[in-house]
């Protein structure tokens, strides 16, 4: 399933694409947290800011998000849940910063199951070094995990 510019437009309410803003194309996403089934899911290149609907996609394998505006890595959190999941394109985001080494390491601590980040195969060695020194990452605050109650519905 393609998304098409229509579908894109249609939801943004929007005439073009140019006038398309992240938020709409983050807020677009939210579909994805009802596809469970889902394995590839190619988004780069589309203003998302979070990873939260994602959560939700447990049979996901491949998923290739370059070139959006996900600000954290704490966005990963989300993936967690994600256990088939062993390939994962983030780079050119705001939260893979500068050191790319650090950030690497630090991805790699957060999922360990990764066996190809940023079009990159993963070693043994380096994912033992990403455990010993990579940054742990936590939930984002305003997460809206925290805001689940135990029935596993958001709290109203």
């Amino acid at each position: 399933m393609k998304l098409t510019r229509k579908q894109v437009l249609a939801k943004a309410k929007a005439s073009d694409l140019e006038s398309c803003s992240p938020y709409t194309l983050s807020f677009q996403i939210s579909i994805f947290s009802q596809m469970a089934n889902i394995e590839v899911l190619t988004l780069s290149v589309n203003g998302i800011l979070s990873l939260s609907p994602l959560a939700g996609c447990l049979s996901l394998c491949e998923l290739y998000l370059r070139r959006n505006k996900i600000p954290s890595l704490a966005e990963l959190s989300y993936l967690r849940p994600l256990t088939r999941l062993r390939v994962l394109w983030l780079a050119e985001n705001p939260c893979c910063g500068t050191a790319s080494s650090q950030y690497r390491l630090t991805v790699l601590r957060c999922l360990p199951r990764l066996q190809k980040l940023d079009n990159q195969v993963v070693t043994e060695d380096e994912l033992a070094l990403a455990l010993m020194e990579g940054e742990e990452v936590t939930t984002p605050p305003d997460s809206v995990q925290n805001q689940i109650s135990t029935n596993g519905l958001p709290d109203k």
